[in-house]
Formats: structure tokens, sequence, C-alpha cells
């Protein structure tokens, strides 16, 4: 009989790379989603709060295109202007983004219920905290100032525009790696509550945690959410486990407060021999 044999990493976890808004900050991921909105309006084609979330989690560039290729937008932008749109329209739309997002990031960087005890539980691990986010640099400059007054300072934040390709590519996670120097993949965790976000640790061979309360998958923020029946709650609820663990998530809790507990499980399948 022939026999092929593969080292498996059986050590601890060592990083933690966290999501943005939707993660740790802005429950109900709204400063993009309504900016967006804002930026077609000044086109003169008004799109859904649904539509502006459904590419959530690309380079925000990306994401204009993306919205613009929805059929019911194509549509609507080519009755009004008499054509498709054209890079030239994404690029002026996504500089107006730019312009309108700085006004109202403050106003949606508070952290999220959670976040800081999970950090203290992570750091307490050991862990070394990076994050991904769709945001410009000059964005994440403004949140993470808001984020360090709230208590929430990562070791390492690795933008869209810093690499090559944003989500679902794989080279934020990997930039993180370079910037922690940490490795390999599968000590690392990733966590996000969007799709491409989940695509992201996947692509870099990462576990992969979707959060699907206080995302983008619901979109709505604590209040809104405190006031669903336990009817609503739990269709809104069921749709977004179903969508991540389709998308290929490893876990899929309801938000940060739920993590610390996977990674006592995540540890439980490293020691076993076993990989993302």
């Amino acid at each position: 009989m022939n026999f092929s044999y593969q080292r498996s990493y059986r050590g601890a976890l060592k990083a933690i790379l966290l999501d943005w808004a939707g993660t740790t900050m802005d429950y109900g991921c709204y400063a993009p989603a309504i900016v967006f909105v804002q930026v077609y309006e000044r086109k003169g084609v008004p799109i859904s709060v649904q539509e502006a979330r459904a590419p959530m989690g690309a380079h925000k560039k990306v994401h204009i295109r993306k919205i613009s290729q929805l059929e019911s937008v194509r549509e609507r932008w080519t009755r009004t202007h008499g054509r498709e749109v054209n890079e030239d329209d994404v690029e002026a739309m996504f500089q107006d983004f730019i312009l309108l997002q700085m006004n109202v990031l403050a106003d949606y960087s508070d952290l999220i219920p959670g976040t800081l005890e999970a950090v203290r539980d992570f750091r307490a691990r050991g862990l070394k905290i990076g994050s991904t986010t769709g945001y410009t640099r000059e964005m994440m400059g403004l949140l993470q100032s808001e984020a360090a007054k709230r208590g929430y300072v990562p070791d390492s934040t690795v933008c869209a525009t810093d690499v090559p390709e944003g989500r679902p590519a794989p080279f934020m996670c990997l930039q993180n790696m370079i910037n922690l120097q940490v490795y390999p993949p599968e000590a690392i965790v990733k966590v996000d509550d969007t799709l491409p976000g989940i695509e992201e640790g996947l692509n870099a061979g990462m576990w992969t945690i979707g959060l699907a309360k206080t995302g983008n998958e619901i979109g709505l923020n604590g209040e809104e959410i405190a006031k669903l029946s336990r009817a609503e709650l739990d269709a809104k609820l069921e749709r977004a486990y179903t969508r991540m663990a389709q998308t290929g998530a490893h876990y899929v809790v309801d938000g940060i407060w739920d993590v610390p507990a996977v990674l006592d499980e995540i540890h439980t399948r490293l020691t076993h021999g076993e990989r993302p």
C-alpha cells in the first residue's frame, strides 16, 4: 500500500480579524447604506435601502458599480439618462460617496454592545487583533479615532484601497497576517457580518464566523430589532443564518458577544488536527 502524509497545525489560535461596520461598530451597518441611497438620488435615480445593501462588504467603488448592475437599478438609470451606467458615472458617484460618507461617519461610530468585552476576551487569550474594511483609508482614519475614544484599538487595520483587490479576494486578510506577523492561516479567525466578508476569510484559508444579527443581513439597529415581534425577528435571523451558512461560514452567531465561545470550539478542533 502507498500512503502519503500531511502535516497539520495543532497549536493555539494566534489572531482574530474583525470587520468594522456591523461587526464592531454601527449596529445595523447604516452609515454606508444611507449614503449609497443619497448618491443615486443625486443622479436622479432612486434606489431602495435593500438595493443599496446588496453588495455590502465590497470596496465602495465596486459597491457602487455592483448596485448599477442590479436589473432594477439599470432599468431606472436607463429611463432617466437614456443609457446605462458607465465608468465615468461610477467614478463621479464614488467621489460623491466619499464626501457624503465623511460627513456622517461619526454619527454611526458607536461600538456594538459586547464589543469591548469580546476584545478583552481576545486579548486575554493572547490573540492579536486585526481588521479589514471596504472603507477608504481616509474614512478609516476618522473611524479609528472614534473607536479609540470608545476604547477599541485593533493592532492592524487594512482597507480595500491598501491592496490590489477588496473582498471577496483574500488580500486584506493576508496583509493583516504580514502586519501582525502571524501564520499559518488556520491559526487565524475572520469575523464579518457580510457575505463577501465571509468569502474573504474562506479565500484566505481562515476559520470564518458570520454575524447574523448586528450587521447588513438584517440591517436594523438594536432599538429597531427590539420593536420586532418574536416571529419577525426569528424569520429575519433564520434568513441571515441560512445565507451565511450557504456562503460557507464555519460558524454563524448573533453578534460579536457570541464569538469567544466559538473560539473555544475552534481551539478544540485545532488540537484534533482539523483545518478550516
